[in-house]
């Protein structure tokens, strides 16, 4: 077990594809060299951004194999590892060890919904033999929940377990667990999965995220990190709203992850169509997307604006001139941040 606390925004990477519908290997090296030129803490393959159902487990090891080569260490690497059974799970573990990468995040029992007993039973088994640090990973959209008895039990009797990335975006959810796990295992990580919330949870004690913006965005989400853990509030405030507008985008407005797909190929990245097959209407929906997403790009100077121009209100929108809130919720956050650093959370 590392001594060392998984912190910071760590990448899920998306995977190019060519044009039979392949890992574009040369391109996924250089979209990996181009997220850490721009300061994204870690980089996390095989992740739901990853698309990691739509691929065999030999290519999610194939994948990781590329990233990894490619880092060479100059970020650590917290890999997806999660397979259908415990067993080819544990596998991929001390596949990911040979590896060298830092940590594995392994989501809860997908497609059965297991109870809060079996559900510890899953996770218990893989810590007592995994050969790699393990982040558990909430996502109860999509998996089985792990609520926060679990969470915390696992964290006092297995030390492989040494982190929970969770995707609920529920801020009391998150709170509870740092409250339940914190106390015994203070080097113990949280990361949110949720980059709506990024800010927040980042003030109630969060070490970090494994945020799909920063796939796009990664000069941004490594900011608004930076801002809020200098108790630089008021400018953090304003990017995190423009961090929510691009986010909704891209998640409400395509299937998911298309619309972060689309937004990665304005940043300049071939990535090929995804395995996933779209009608022609969804086609035609992406288009239009991708106008929207380049006018909100555009507004931070990451894009030049489309040929037909950009609507004023999204260009006010995306440059952060949503009004701000009141001076009483300006003094709560402040508050907050006070009681959390008396408490030694910040």
């Amino acid at each position: 077990m590392s001594a060392t606390r998984l912190q910071g925004i760590f990448t899920p990477n998306l995977v190019p594809y060519t044009a039979s519908g392949d890992i574009n290997e040369p391109e996924l090296r250089r979209y990996v060299d181009w997220l850490i030129d721009r300061g994204v803490h870690g980089l996390y393959p095989n992740g739901s951004t990853g698309e990691f159902t739509r691929f065999t487990p030999e290519e999610r090891r194939r994948i990781t194999t590329i990233i990894a080569d490619q880092t060479r260490g100059r970020v650590p690497i917290l890999a997806g590892a999660a397979e259908a059974n415990v067993r080819e799970t544990i596998k991929a573990c001390e596949y990911y060890a040979e590896l060298g990468v830092r940590a594995v995040a392994i989501v809860a029992p997908f497609y059965y919904k297991l109870s809060p007993a079996s559900v510890y039973a899953y996770f218990h088994e893989i810590g007592r033999n995994t050969p790699i640090d393990v982040t558990l990973y909430n996502i109860p959209l999509f998996a089985s929940p792990i609520d926060v008895p679990t969470v915390q039990r696992l964290s006092e009797e297995c030390e492989r377990i040494v982190a929970i990335k969770d995707s609920s975006g529920e801020i009391p959810h998150m709170i509870r667990m740092i409250q339940a796990v914190r106390p015994n295992r203070p080097e113990f990580a949280f990361l949110t999965g949720w980059d709506a919330a990024l800010m927040p949870m980042l003030l109630v004690g969060c070490d970090g995220g494994t945020n799909a913006s920063s796939g796009v965005v990664p000069e941004l989400t490594r900011k608004l990190y930076d801002l809020t853990l200098a108790g630089d509030l008021d400018e953090a405030r304003r990017l995190q709203y423009d961090l929510v507008t691009l986010f909704d985008t891209m998640i409400y407005q395509a299937e998911f992850p298309e619309g972060f797909r689309t937004a990665v190929r304005l940043r300049g990245f071939e990535m090929g169509r995804g395995r996933q097959p779209l009608s022609q209407q969804q086609q035609s929906d992406l288009s239009a997307l991708s106008n929207t997403l380049q006018c909100l790009l555009s507004a931070h100077g990451f894009t030049d604006q489309p040929i037909a121009g950009c609507p004023v209100e999204t260009l006010q929108t995306a440059a952060g001139s949503i009004a701000s809130p009141s001076d009483d919720v300006a003094q709560i956050t402040r508050a907050v941040v006070a009681e959390l650093k008396q408490r030694g959370l910040m």
